[in-house]
Formats: C-alpha cells, structure tokens, sequence
C-alpha cells in the first residue's frame, strides 16, 4: 500500500493531556513524520498560545486536532489501536518493542484506521484506558534515567512509523537545495592529478624519484578509497597551484 496513505490513517492520541506546549510538540513531532491526524482526550489547557508557540511550522495539524471527552470517543472507527505503557499491566496487552509493535500497527492500516495512545505526563495510561487498546509498547529508556518528554516519546514512534512504512527508505527533504556533492572524478581526471601531485612533491623535495619507495602507490591507494569528485579535484589541484607558485616551480602536469 503507499506509504502516505498508510501514514495517514494513523491516530496520534494523547489521553488527558497537562501541558499545552507538550501537545504544540506532539502536533510538530506528527508533522515531521509525515502523520497529520492528532486527537486529544480532555486536554486540561487547550487552545493555548504556548501550544502554537511548540508546534512552530506544524500549526495546521494543531488546528485540526480532534477534541475529544474519552479514549472510546478518540478510537471510533479503528481498528488497531496500540498504547504506549513503561510497565507491563496485570489484565493488558503484552508489552512489545517499538520496531515490532508499529510494523504490526502499520499490517493494520491496511484494513483501516489505526491509533498511538500516549498517557498524562504524570500518570500515564489508566488501566482502564489501557484496555482499550489490542497492543502496548514501551520505549526503550536508558533504566538509571528513563524519564522520557511526551512530545519526544510521540516523536520516537512516530518516527518509527515512517521508517516501517518507507520499508527503512523514507524520502528525505532537500528539495530547491543545491547539492553539496559533485559527479565523480573520471579516470584521466584523478591520472591527472596524481601527476600533478608527483610533480609537486618532487619538485619541493618531499619524493625523490631515484629512490621511490611506496609513497605514490600509497598516495594512490589512499585517493582511490576516497572516491574523488570533480569538484574535489580541482581543489587540490588549484592547492596544488599555489604550491607551486609559492615554491617558484611553474606548474606541471
């Protein structure tokens, strides 16, 4: 199925929600994944102009977040819905790994709507609203400090959404960008400044051809494994010029 489709039938959920700016960094954090649907369940402070101020770029998700009074309320319509829990619960769902969980989570988008159910920051998921859910994840914290940010938790998996939907290949950005590589070097074009470089180097005393040594095999094994790029040769060529001229030797090659 095309992965912006199946992105799209993706639900962000954040149960009771405390602080405005962690709902303005959630709506970014769906933003930059590609996910666009955000449902909030009796968020305590919302709208709110530190959300806006959170979300800078990612308004119009914001904008459209569904308010909503339950987690039943947020869920209508799915048919997959996997909440996000540190601990496992005596009556919930096993808890999984995220990369196992969501490429589970993206199976069922296939078929339909699909939700993330994040807790309070504080308390996290009731047990109750745990139950609501076919699945459950826990990110994988650093135990001496596992404190994780709702918007960056959101983030993470959202994140991992992308990666499985995209099949671990998600276009990147950088479009109207000039790029920074150049086409690769050619054969005679790499010859050429090798010869320049021997040039140079015997011309300032560095190699001396009546006892070579390995010093330009070496040379050339080293530029070989770097790949040189046209731009990248007529860098060192120009330095290789200045060299030159500096040491009074006209250039060569």
């Amino acid at each position: 199925m095309n992965p912006e489709l199946l992105l799209s039938r993706i639900r962000v959920v954040l149960c009771r929600p405390s602080h405005p700016g962690n709902i303005g960094a959630a709506a970014r954090a769906l933003k930059t994944m590609g996910l666009s649907n955000l449902y909030l369940v009796q968020p305590k402070q919302f709208p709110d102009p530190e959300a806006d101020t959170r979300a800078t770029g990612a308004v119009d998700v914001l904008y459209r977040a569904q308010v909503v009074a339950s987690l039943p309320d947020a869920l209508a319509g799915c048919v997959f819905a996997v909440a996000l829990s540190a601990r496992q619960r005596d009556l919930g769902p096993v808890i999984g790994q995220p990369r196992e969980t969501v490429a589970r989570l993206l199976a069922e988008a296939e078929q339909g709507e699909v939700a993330l159910v994040f807790g309070n920051e504080t308390v996290g998921l009731s047990n109750e609203e745990i139950l609501h859910c076919q699945a459950a994840v826990t990110i994988p914290t650093n135990p001496e400090f596992s404190s994780l940010n709702l918007g960056s938790a959101v983030q993470v998996l959202c994140y991992e959404c992308r990666m499985a939907a995209f099949a671990e290949r998600p276009p990147t950005g950088g479009q109207g960008v000039t790029p920074f590589a150049s086409p690769a070097a050619t054969h005679d074009e790499v010859e050429g400044f090798l010869g320049h470089l021997e040039s140079v180097v015997t011309d300032t005393g560095f190699y001396n051809p009546e006892q070579p040594g390995r010093l330009m095999p070496k040379l050339r094994r080293l530029f070989s494994r770097a790949r040189l790029e046209k731009d990248e040769i007529n860098i060192l060529r120009g330095v290789l010029a200045s060299t030159q001229v500096k040491t009074g030797h006209g250039r060569k090659g």
